[in-house]
């Protein structure tokens, strides 16, 4: 390691070698410096040369992403995966990071100063729990980690993959009773959707994204050319997009109190105007987008009462949902304990963008994956759900006939926490066998 800089800042700066070890033209373009200032308090924008993410010409344009540790404040530089192999963190960190590659997200500009690392094969921040969960190891080197219960894979007949709501995990509760589940032989797979619980975040989150790790899951599970799916509130938009991405790979979709995208083509405005949702997501997207630390910091202070979070606003719930509210965590992840993690809210924050933002397809103007009534894909809702209303979810199911949709009396967006209702979306989805517990719509 060569010392230099020690003139002009007055400090011991340390420089890393060239990755490559090519010659002076190859390391030019190859090379990542990365500089490490030894002193706590020092801040990179103390140092003579500053460069920022979209400066033309300056030699760390392309991977400059300062990253303030809350002990100490102590920079060092995020690096694009193919431009660095190693980041060199100070000696106080822990030994596991030093050969970690980190890749630098371009839609996460605003959050580089917030404190917290996102890496692959490990745990996403250094304050989070060793991880205890079974994963796979994606293509794209991510790990997704996952739960299993009911009957083992090799006896079952029905496999079903969950995935999960906004703020969730794959430890949410799908309280199907466990004699159905028994003398149906099924096995259910839950997974932590990207970024949430013990998954790696995916920089490049896409709608696509979410169907193909959902493929990848299945294959390296070994769960057969088909499976059946499910998903829960935000988690629907994973199988909206594992119905136009691989439909072929479909035994059979359910949808479960699913959120609807304001931004669909196909959505008439009339439809929406009124609702005040619509304004509400409106206003986060932008918030999101221009101030996140902003929304980072309402969120978690504790000034004002109005910063509650979604699980203590009665605005979103009826009597039902807060009744379940009660007894069970809910959206651990929104919690205001949780959120003070930026990982957390930074994940929360990618995965929003993406479900509410334009996608891809207009899945109202999709066709029917199951041509010849082999399967069906059911959409189930609650009569009195205040997070995604019934008229917009009538509305869909107009417009896509071969959906059955089911209603539930007196139900709210929490239906899945009720095992009448659980048992009652199995047996649909499995055995196309209706139940009185919900009101079909033709």
């Amino acid at each position: 390691m060569s010392v230099s800089w020690a003139e002009k800042t007055g400090r011991q700066v340390a420089r890393s070698p060239p990755v490559g070890g090519g010659g002076a033209e190859e390391s030019e373009v190859a090379e990542a410096e990365v500089w490490q200032i030894a002193s706590p308090r020092w801040n990179w924008w103390k140092l003579p040369h500053r460069p920022t993410l979209g400066e033309k010409g300056g030699k760390h344009s392309k991977f400059f992403s300062c990253l303030n540790k809350r002990s100490g404040r102590i920079p060092y530089l995020r690096v694009k995966s193919e431009e660095a192999e190693a980041v060199f963190p100070s000696s106080n960190l822990s030994e596991d990071l030093r050969a970690e590659k980190i890749s630098a997200d371009p839609e996460e500009g605003l959050f580089n100063q917030m404190g917290n690392i996102s890496l692959h094969g490990c745990s996403k921040s250094m304050d989070d729990p060793p991880i205890t969960s079974p994963r796979i190891k994606l293509s794209d080197g991510r790990h997704l980690a996952y739960r299993e219960t009911g009957v083992p894979r090799s006896e079952a007949k029905f496999k079903i993959i969950i995935a999960h709501g906004f703020g969730s995990s794959k430890d949410m509760s799908f309280l199907a009773p466990q004699e159905l589940i028994d003398d149906l032989k099924i096995h259910i797979l839950l997974y932590d959707r990207a970024g949430y619980g013990e998954s790696d975040p995916n920089p490049k989150r896409s709608v696509k994204s979410e169907a193909l790790d959902i493929e990848e899951l299945a294959d390296q599970l070994q769960l057969g050319p088909k499976f059946y799916v499910i998903g829960v509130s935000m988690g629907s938009y994973p199988i909206w997009s594992c119905l136009y991405y691989i439909p072929h790979r479909l035994q059979g979709a359910a949808f479960v109190a699913g959120v609807v995208n304001y931004r669909w083509p196909s959505l008439p405005d009339s439809l929406t105007k009124d609702d005040f949702r619509k304004n509400l997501v409106k206003l986060t997207l932008w918030l999101l987008k221009r101030t996140p630390k902003l929304l980072y910091w309402w969120m978690t202070q504790k000034l004002f009462p109005s910063s509650n979070v979604m699980e203590k606003n009665p605005v979103f719930f009826n009597d039902r949902d807060k009744e379940v509210l009660k007894r069970t965590p809910g959206f651990e992840l929104l919690s205001e304990n949780k959120l003070q993690h930026k990982s957390v809210f930074k994940n929360l924050r990618r995965d929003f963008l993406v479900g509410f933002g334009k996608w891809e397809f207009d899945p109202l103007k999709l066709s029917n994956p199951f041509s010849k009534n082999e399967s069906f894909v059911h959409l189930w809702t609650g009569l009195e759900d205040r997070v995604v209303p019934i008229e917009l979810q009538r509305f869909v199911s107009g417009k896509l006939p071969w959906i059955k949709h089911h209603e539930v009396p007196h139900g709210g967006h929490l239906i899945v926490y009720d095992s009448d209702v659980c048992a009652s979306i199995l047996k649909s989805l499995l055995l196309d066998e209706e139940t009185c517990l919900s009101t079909p719509i033709c």
